[in-house]
């Protein structure tokens, strides 16, 4: 395991800060009203790449001038490498570059954080084998819980790029069609069962045109980050037969504002499950292309304190991002620079690692009693969910920051 870089940086050496100089996630701030600009996060500081760069301290091509991160990833391997080299060799202790670099630096709490990256298509997968056979013990039984092809192929829909958000943007409650099993004909109304899923985003940073192999797939995901797939779920009882999610999904999906990379991430590498069918060969890993990164969901009631609902892990999952990639493209279908890869709901294989109300209250049939004494099936208005992670090395973590929302009320729809 790779030991802690240590940084001039003082709060970037802290055991217990997400972002010591082995992380540099990339994201987008502003402060004070001004455009949003390009920058990278260390300790309880992000330096403005973009102003390094108008200022002659980068190379990058104009690509940090954009407020968005779309226009670096296109550039590729090479420059996402010689970026994260430069950085670290400029924060690192002891490098001499203190005093020239210190006025670059903002206090994360005196800035706003945006969308890091335009998000081109964004596309959801079912990969959690702990989520699909507790979902398909639900509603068809332990003995039928999995479908034919579910240990075969990665499950996916495709989303709404138009419905991504960034962390601490509020989420309203939706109206939609709703029939329940006992009712004559739908109403339309407010989602009563409105959930959350723990979920990773894989973005890619390449384009493909036509099908890629899983290596190939591995390295062009650019990096990662936490992803609340909001979603109602008495919406989606109605609704999703025959052609899957809906409206039940088209609501928010919310994304943490810091992009960790993928080289952030590399010695935290780790194998997916041991197969239970043989995959065909085209969805082989070469090597291990997950990560081991630890994962929680908590709730805020208005006015209360947080509880934890779930602690689970990333490497639950059963098909990696790059498989997920490489199936996408094997029909031919075209990726580009800014694609969103959900994974899927990352469960684990105990009741308190379950990553959605639905698994961790059975359907609601078993209601969660929250540290505030209330009870809760699912989300009610006003409650804030919280995400979190972070991969752990020895006196260091590579963390994401939180992905957060607020639940608002149901919009009352005229006529």
């Amino acid at each position: 395991m790779t030991d802690l870089i240590r940084s001039w940086v003082e709060s970037a050496n802290a055991p217990d800060t997400d972002f010591p100089l082995n992380n540099l996630p990339y994201g987008v701030f502003s402060t004070n009203g001004s455009d949003p600009r390009c920058g990278v996060a260390i300790g309880d500081q992000i330096l403005d790449l973009a102003r390094m760069e108008a200022d002659g301290l980068l190379t990058c091509d104009g690509a940090l001038q954009t407020g968005r991160w779309n226009a670096f990833m296109a550039q590729g391997k090479a420059a996402w490498a010689a970026l994260r080299a430069n950085l670290t060799d400029m924060l690192a202790e002891g490098s001499g570059r203190e005093a020239a670099l210190r006025g670059y630096l903002v206090a994360q709490s005196d800035a706003v954080l945006h969308m890091p990256f335009d998000v081109t298509e964004y596309t959801d997968f079912y990969a959690g084998r702990h989520h699909a056979f507790n979902v398909g013990t639900m509603f068809r039984g332990p003995e039928n819980a999995l479908p034919p092809n579910w240990l075969h192929i990665p499950i996916g829909y495709n989303g709404r790029a138009s419905s991504v958000v960034v962390s601490g943007t509020p989420v309203t409650r939706p109206n939609g069609q709703l029939k329940g099993p006992n009712d004559d004909a739908p109403r339309f109304g407010p989602s009563q069962r409105f959930d959350i899923e723990l979920e990773m985003g894989a973005i890619v940073g390449q384009p493909s045109n036509g099908p890629i192999s899983v290596a190939e797939a591995f390295d062009n995901i650019f990096g990662y980050v936490l992803l609340n797939d909001w979603s109602a779920r008495d919406i989606q009882a109605w609704e999703y037969q025959p052609l899957g999610p809906f409206q039940a999904k088209a609501t928010a999906t919310t994304i943490s504002p810091w992009i960790v990379t993928a080289a952030a991430l590399e010695p935290f590498r780790t194998s997916t499950p041991e197969r239970e069918k043989t995959l065909l060969p085209y969805l082989a890993e070469p090597a291990p292309m997950l990560y081991d990164i630890a994962l929680e969901v908590g709730l805020t009631p208005k006015g209360g304190s947080e509880t934890i609902l779930s602690r689970t892990n990333y490497r639950e999952m059963y098909y990696s991002a790059a498989q997920q990639l490489a199936h996408h493209t094997s029909s031919g279908c075209p990726m580009r620079v800014g694609d969103l890869l959900g994974s899927g709901t990352i469960s684990g294989p105990t009741k308190d690692s379950r990553g959605s109300l639905l698994e961790l209250s059975w359907g609601g049939k078993e209601p969660l009693t929250l540290d505030t004494g209330e009870t809760r099936s699912f989300i009610e208005d006003h409650d804030t969910l919280a995400l979190r992670g972070a991969a752990l090395g020895e006196g260091y973590r590579i963390g994401f920051g939180p992905c957060t929302g607020e639940l608002l009320p149901a919009r009352k729809l005229e006529g």
